[in-house]
């Protein structure tokens, strides 16, 4: 068991509770939430992404499903993708 990557899953699970349930998208950096047409959608998808990750973590610190050295990166390109779209389709 690797606890540092169950204590960054509970860090994601916390992130994906307030962004994704409590819509607080004011925890977000990276996303121009302020000029953002729909905050629910935002926080919707962004806390639902946040969520998928926190399960992956989870798991990977109890069962090693990747090395970390592949999951990281990949975890972190799509939090860039997710920007990227959240720039382009939901900013006015």
């Amino acid at each position: 068991m690797d606890a540092k990557v169950v204590v960054l899953g509970v860090i994601f699970l916390v992130l994906a509770y307030l962004v994704g349930v409590k819509k607080q998208t004011y925890w977000l950096s990276g996303f121009n939430q302020h000029r953002v047409r729909d905050k629910k959608k935002l926080g919707t998808i962004v806390g639902s992404y946040s969520f998928v990750v926190a399960v992956v973590l989870i798991m990977s610190g109890f069962v090693r499903i990747l090395p970390l050295e592949i999951l990281m990166p990949l975890i972190v390109i799509g939090y860039l993708l997710l920007i990227v779209y959240v720039n382009a389709k939901m900013v006015e």
